[in-house]
């Protein structure tokens, strides 16, 4: 079937269409839910909403304003940033003197594998893994992410920085256990 065919199957409300709408993205959506939940069943329960989301909105998708999978992935985005809102009980707040920032080889970023990257990006307070994520995995600009976490666009651009330096702080406490970074 071809995207236009799913589409048009979903709309009409076609089991087989939503199967196979499943089928053919799902593992896509799952990454980019898994990149917002600390857990793998936070990730599953995002990617069922997402999916019930996509076929209660799919007959409001307008090719002519972007790609049908670039559409579906704002949907899960969005759908995982309710869900965080819905179950924060409370943020984790950090002051800005805990933070030193470290100098990390550029070439260890290169040698992490994606399990590894994504684990250190998990263990991220929560208000800045959602802004490194939204920020440098999906591309939004700080005004965007402003709107979608209603902040203002100065904490958007200091949780990012803050967010990076606790990563370059976890690479250099990690990497006696990572094989690949070169000590001495």
């Amino acid at each position: 079937m071809t995207v236009a065919e799913i589409i048009s199957a979903c709309i009409k409300g076609s089991p087989k269409g939503q199967r196979e709408l499943v089928r053919r993205y799902a593992p896509m959506l799952m990454t980019v839910s898994r990149r917002y939940a600390l857990a793998h069943y936070g990730a599953q329960d995002i990617l069922q909403d997402s999916f019930i989301r996509i076929f209660k909105a799919i007959n409001q998708y307008d090719d002519s304003r972007g790609s049908f999978e670039g559409w579906m992935r704002k949907i899960t985005i969005n759908t995982a940033l309710q869900a965080i809102k819905k179950n924060r009980l409370k943020t984790n707040n950090l002051e800005s003197d805990e933070i030193k920032v470290t100098s990390v080889d550029p070439d260890i970023y290169q040698k992490l594998n994606a399990e590894e990257l994504l684990e250190l990006i998990k263990e991220l307070p929560e208000k800045y893994r959602l802004v490194f994520n939204l920020n440098c995995v999906e591309g939004y600009s700080h005004k965007e992410i402003a709107q979608l976490l209603e902040i203002e666009e100065a904490s958007s651009r200091s949780n990012l920085s803050r967010a990076k330096s606790l990563l370059r702080k976890k690479i250099l406490a990690n990497k006696e256990h990572m094989s690949w970074v070169r000590t001495g």
